[in-house]
């Protein structure tokens, strides 16, 4: 009798499973396109990944390479500039992420305030705009200013002081990087906590204003802690990317003289796999990064939840 009961459950159980989905039928047809999005430029390249464990050829492809296991993995550990290298990911990963939230936090909270709305939609696409200019684009205003023969270096000049190598000189190379990572994505970052802010009750500000709260009381009470999960959220994403250190952007701006402080891993990665042709190589280094990465995200989330935030799963 009780395994009667028992399928009559499950049957009853399938069949409210199968009405769902036919009554959510179309929103199901619609998640098809980005099921296989994801599907073949996401999950089917993974397979990849087995050139990280082979000495791959191209002539020979994935199948026929030889497998040499974790040698490749050991040639990245062994590389004499494996750890500068990290070292300067790494530093370079914290300074975008310390000095690039917070404008981004600052920016909305401001939008937020200003009553004026043609003001606040003007300053808004003012400051969207850089987000939509590529690094080679920034490079070239960042040379009109910074060079040798730059728009500051000819001020200086004029005011009979020695021009300063801005671009080729170590001491400010990051400082540069941080500097028009700032001016580039904190008009698009903004708009992440202005939605939030959004989202956010208004009564709670008719109440701070009966209980006499001022405008610096409100955004301490009630706006700062109403997108705190986002930036949590924003923070674990960034921390899980800790090791890309934004490749297009140090690409664009490396050159030979401030390797010591400006080589990443990525663009190691970018001269062995394309420039060698060792992609055996490329690919171990990403399979590391991605495994550090997923550890790196697991720990904030955890260390988020701990400390009472909602985290991202």
């Amino acid at each position: 009798m009780a395994e009667q009961v028992l399928m009559q459950q499950a049957a009853s159980k399938r069949q409210s499973l199968l009405r769902s989905i036919y009554r959510h039928k179309w929103l199901y047809f619609m998640m098809i396109p980005g099921i296989l999005y994801f599907a073949i430029y996401h999950y089917g390249p993974m397979g990849g990944l087995m050139i990280a464990f082979q000495d791959y050829n191209l002539l020979k492809g994935v199948f026929g390479s030889p497998w040499v296991g974790f040698q490749n993995f050991a040639f990245i550990f062994n590389t004499p500039d494996f750890y500068r290298l990290l070292s300067n990911t790494l530093i370079i990963s914290v300074y975008r992420i310390v000095f690039g939230m917070l404008p981004d936090v600052l920016l909305a909270i401001l939008l937020n305030e200003i009553r004026s709305v043609w003001f606040k939609k003007t300053v808004q696409t003012i400051t969207y705009g850089p987000y939509f200019l590529s690094w080679v684009v920034i490079y070239g205003i960042a040379f009109a200013f910074l060079s040798n023969e730059g728009l500051l270096n000819f001020g200086l000049k004029s005011m009979g002081a020695n021009p300063v190598e801005f671009l080729t000189a170590d001491e400010y190379f990051r400082s540069i990087l941080v500097v028009t990572d700032i001016w580039k994505n904190t008009g698009y970052g903004a708009i992440i906590y202005l939605a939030s802010l959004a989202a956010i009750n208004p009564q709670l500000y008719e109440a701070a204003v009966v209980d006499g709260a001022g405008r610096w009381r409100q955004i301490w009470h009630i706006t700062l802690p109403g997108i705190r999960d986002v930036f949590v959220l924003l923070l674990i994403l960034r921390i899980g990317h800790i090791l890309d250190a934004g490749f297009d952007q140090v690409y664009i701006f490396l050159n030979a003289r401030v390797y010591e402080v400006g080589d990443i891993i990525d663009t190691w990665v970018f001269r062995m796999g394309i420039e060698e042709l060792n992609f055996s190589v490329a690919a171990a280094t990403g399979f590391f990064k991605s495994i550090i990465g997923l550890v790196l995200v697991i720990l904030a989330n955890q260390i988020a939840k701990k400390l009472g935030g909602s985290g991202i799963w």
